[in-house]
């Protein structure tokens, strides 16, 4: 892939949009637990406080991450149609003969027998091939063939 904003498809956007709102849930009460600066405690609070505040941080930083992926990817545009990009939607045929549409994603929360993550070998194979195309990836038993039957975006 390259260093140029990489789309989103519409479920991997709902999905940050999902853990950004968790977030700032999350964010707001850990926050709320953190006292005025001129309070004072024992040691104990003082340890606990800093817990606290380094979660918020954390927090923090993976909100920035979120937004910063959700800007970027709304310049990008859709994803290209003739090559397989983040966000198409891809038919392909194994070495089987057996045959599977997938969406190229970015985020697995969940299980999803029709997402295929781009940092996984087949995603990662797929990645700007075309119609036609045959790659080469690993799996555990291995390594296999897969050839782009079609594609297009959801």
């Amino acid at each position: 892939m390259t260093d140029a904003p990489q789309p989103l498809s519409p479920d991997d956007v709902r999905e940050l949009e999902r853990e950004l709102a968790e977030l700032r849930a999350e964010r707001a009460k850990v926050a709320a637990t953190l006292p005025d600066d001129d309070m004072v405690g024992d040691q104990a609070d003082t340890a606990e406080e800093l817990d606290r505040a380094t979660d918020v941080a954390r927090i923090d930083q993976r909100v920035e991450e979120i937004q910063a992926r959700l800007r970027t990817a709304s310049v990008a545009g859709p994803p290209p149609s003739d090559a397989v990009a983040l966000g198409s939607t891809v038919t392909v045929r194994f070495a089987d003969g057996s045959e599977a549409t997938v969406t190229v994603g970015e985020l697995a929360e969940a299980p999803d027998l029709n997402l295929v993550t781009t940092d996984s070998p087949l995603g990662r194979a797929l990645l700007g091939r075309g119609a036609g195309d045959t790659v080469t990836y690993r799996t555990p038993d291995g390594t296999t063939t897969a050839t782009v039957v079609s594609l297009g975006t959801p």
